[in-house]
């Protein structure tokens, strides 16, 4: 049974907050001698108050409650000490430094309430990760992927974009799509559509049949949210919701790759140096938008031979933009990076992108990176 090693942090952080508690003491030291052995007109008790002040930069509100008594206490024994316990000068500075340490400790209260709330936000986020974002293996049949996200919400690791892959007896399935909006607010409608593509993907349908049944359940499903969600049905917006998504079929034995577009940007092909768009001859609208046309679906067939690497991205990576405004050129930099294997290829985009941006992404962003590995397991390892 391996050794449990999680509380080691818990353990260091008391420590280290109760070693650094020794600065206030020793400034509450230092302050009253030099307050008790100076002349009568010189006063450093007020000087006291900065005692809570750094508790408060690392410890709790118990302890940070604790100092500031102690230095409460301290200026009470100074005024003894010099006699001047019953001044109404000593008397204004006591209550003073009794109201700033206890607005110390409830800003420190408050500081740390939130603390513990945005930790449990990550905890549920990483969660939903877990469950939504499954993270694809490193092969699928004869493919070796890699896959990344980036979410924009500050502290959330999940938001609008998706990505799923499953197995059929000869092909691989990928979808990858961008709900509207972004963050944790999203989340309904990303689980609403990777739902639905677990449960058909696998099977042997047509790809243009598979885009239609996700076409129906997205669109049936955001309707439910809407009206479960809305105080009044009759004032929803018409089309407020909706996914891109582009959805690949990647066949064993055939050089080829099929791909439905649903208004998303198109897969890039890198070949033998050159980034290509995978640009289909009919673009369907975004799934939950389907009523807008009478949608019939045909899948798009490119070549994808051993040695392409073909890369799915939402518009996060696309249109990310760099101080001047200017996008991300994301084929230009996909050749120049001259990478051939995609747990590479993707470190190196990312950190790329960092550079360009030079800040945080404005929107989430997710990349999945796919070559033909004509010495891959061929078989029905399944990721889902």
């Amino acid at each position: 049974m391996p050794r449990r090693r999680a509380p080691a942090p818990t353990r260091r952080s008391w420590r280290s907050s109760h070693a650094l508690v020794l600065i206030p003491l020793v400034l509450m030291a230092v302050i009253a001698i030099g307050d008790i052995l100076s002349p009568a007109d010189i006063h450093l008790g007020p000087l006291l108050v900065v005692a809570p002040a750094i508790t408060a930069s690392f410890a709790g509100p118990r302890l940070t409650a604790l100092i500031g008594a102690a230095s409460v206490l301290t200026l009470v024994v100074i005024g003894v000490q010099r006699g001047v316990i019953t001044t109404e000068n000593l008397q204004v500075q006591i209550a003073s430094l009794v109201a700033i340490s206890v607005f110390v400790v409830v800003f420190n209260y408050l500081h740390e309430h939130g603390r513990r709330e945005l930790v449990r936000v990550r905890k549920v986020s990483d969660a939903a990760q877990r469950v939504l974002l499954r993270p694809l293996p490193e092969r699928i049949g004869p493919l070796r992927l890699a896959s990344k996200y980036r979410a924009a919400s500050a502290y959330a690791h999940i938001g609008g974009d998706l990505y799923a892959a499953a197995r059929t007896s000869d092909s691989t399935r990928l979808i990858i799509g961008d709900v509207r909006g972004k963050g944790l607010e999203s989340l309904g409608d990303t689980a609403l559509l990777l739902g639905a593509f677990r449960a058909a993907a696998h099977q042997q349908s047509p790809l243009p049949v598979l885009a239609a049944y996700l076409e129906g359940s997205v669109s049936w499903g955001l309707a439910e949210l809407a009206v479960r969600d809305s105080q009044d049905a009759d004032e929803m917006e018409v089309g407020e919701a909706f996914v891109t998504a582009v959805i690949v079929d990647i066949l064993d034995d055939e050089a080829l790759v099929r791909v439905i577009n649903c208004g998303h940007p198109p897969p890039l092909l890198l070949r033998r140096g050159r980034a290509v768009a995978l640009e289909v001859h009919q673009s369907a609208p975004p799934l939950g938008l389907g009523w807008l046309a009478d949608t019939a679906y045909t899948a798009s067939a490119f070549p994808f031979e051993d040695g392409d690497l073909l890369l799915l991205y939402t518009d996060g990576v696309s249109e990310a933009r760099d101080a001047s405004g200017v996008f991300y050129p994301l084929p230009q930099r996909l050749e120049e990076l001259r990478e051939s294997d995609p747990h590479q290829l993707l470190r190196a985009l990312e950190a790329d992108l960092d550079a360009y941006v030079g800040g945080p992404l404005g929107d989430d962003a997710a990349m999945i990176a796919i070559t033909r590995d004509a010495g891959g397991i061929r078989g029905s390892t399944r990721p889902d």
